[in-house]
């Protein structure tokens, strides 16, 4: 097989990777959010604040991270994906590895919670323009029909990170206390740098995306004829305004729903019912697992039927979801929760598949980096920063009673379903 012809088969793969780092580096975090930072991090007796301060450091990682879409897209709709993805990879690691360096508030005080939002921030810009050009490198190189597949390696990524994240914790976990707040939670951030070598090695080996460099070529002739180019984050709220809108929207169930799931539930299985921190690390690792093996044949069956059916049908099975992991999640019995969430985690993974390539379809090469970037980043900061927070508020205000919950999680997957259906491709000429 020629270099050429290895090109899709390499950039998906470099997506994978990208993404699975940039993921586990996300997810160790969420989940030292959960159980950890907030003794390490903030001076409080209450667990309940302590648990909302440092649910607030895990959601301006995710605040800033449109700041880094529109940035990032326009490094990669002016210069490349390429070059803006090394630079994202190494942005995470490098934050990733200083917060696994980072002195507690017992060793110097309010200057500790500083340092960490710092390093958290820094994260939140490079996953700001990670997903956009991960999900391109991997379609753009991919052929025409297999699009949805090719762009579902990037989304692969996220159960992968989180499978490692999980893992890393588990192990952590049968530390005793004294060693764990010690020096335990800071070995997930330091294993980072050998991941972060890994990452880009595969990822200087692909080449810059064929479409992005026909659509610079076709870009340098129209400037050529003094035709006057708009930034990219501009030209795409100026004549794309309701695509836009509507794509951020469609974004919510594959980003809120993985938080509800993996962060809050984390939270919530452990302060609420009291769940040993190992038994439910255990049933997350098993149910990433199942997340892993079945997003791909998600998007294969997206791909070969209809996405747009696809994701209609997904979102709309997750309105009804969340009663029967609840249910099963009370039974404290870990086959019962394996199952309960599984079902949810599915369908929820199903959507969060296939939507990745739906996007790309929906906006011009050299508007698509920033476009998809946007999209996704902005319903980041608001769907995937407050989802935890208002999760925990709601299992603080109706203690004992996972029904409110319940509701929450299926007006995401309603209000999702909503945009989706707005995007439906025989009627885009109207946008």
């Amino acid at each position: 097989m020629s270099t050429t012809k290895k090109q899709p088969v390499r950039a998906s793969l470099a997506a994978f990777l990208g993404t699975m780092i940039e993921w586990y580096d996300f997810y160790i975090y969420a989940f030292a959010s959960a159980m950890i930072f907030g003794s390490l991090f903030f001076e409080t007796e209450s667990t309940f604040i302590a648990t909302m301060a440092s649910f607030a450091t895990f959601a301006i990682g995710l605040l800033v991270r449109p700041i880094g879409a529109v940035f990032f897209g326009h490094i990669g709709d002016k210069i490349g994906r390429k070059k803006s993805l090394v630079i994202t990879l190494f942005m995470m690691g490098i934050s990733t590895i200083g917060i696994g360096f980072l002195p507690t508030y017992a060793q110097i005080g309010v200057g500790a919670p500083v340092l960490l939002i710092i390093l958290r921030i820094i994260q939140g810009l490079s996953v700001g323009g990670e997903w956009g050009g991960a999900v391109l490198i991997a379609a753009e190189h991919a052929p025409a029909h297999r699009k949805t597949f090719f762009a579902s390696f990037a989304q692969l990524g996220s159960p992968a990170g989180l499978i490692l994240a999980t893992i890393a914790f588990r192990l952590i976990s049968e530390m005793d206390d004294e060693a764990l707040y010690s020096y335990g939670w800071r070995l997930p951030f330091l294993a980072s740098f050998g991941l972060l070598v890994v990452g880009y090695l595969v990822r200087r080996s692909v080449n810059e995306s064929p479409e992005f460099v026909e659509a610079r070529e076709k870009a340098a002739l129209e400037r050529s004829k003094k035709r006057k180019e708009e930034a990219p984050f501009k030209e795409l709220f100026s004549k794309m305004p309701k695509v836009i809108l509507l794509a951020i929207g469609a974004n919510v169930l594959g980003i809120a729903g993985f938080y509800f799931v993996n962060t809050f539930m984390l939270s919530y299985t452990t302060a609420y019912l009291k769940m040993d921190r190992t038994l439910i690390l255990n049933v997350l690792l098993v149910v990433s697992f199942v997340q892993f093996f079945s997003q791909p044949l998600s998007a294969l069956v997206g791909e070969k039927f209809n996405s747009y059916k696809f994701l209609l049908f997904s979102s709309g099975v997750c309105i009804f979801s969340p009663y029967l992991m609840f249910t099963m999640v009370d039974t404290q019995n870990p086959v019962l929760m394996v199952i309960g969430i599984s079902i949810t985690v599915i369908f929820m993974a199903g959507y969060y598949s296939v939507i990745a390539g739906f996007l790309t379809t929906l906006f011009p090469v050299h508007l698509r980096y920033t476009a998809i970037s946007v999209a996704y980043q902005f319903c980041g900061a608001i769907a995937g920063g407050l989802t935890p927070l208002i999760g925990t508020a709601l299992a603080e205000m109706y203690a004992g009673s996972w029904i409110p919950l319940a509701i929450f999680y299926s007006f995401i997957s309603l209000l999702t379903l909503s945009c989706v259906f707005f995007l439906n491709p025989s009627k885009r000429e109207t946008y």
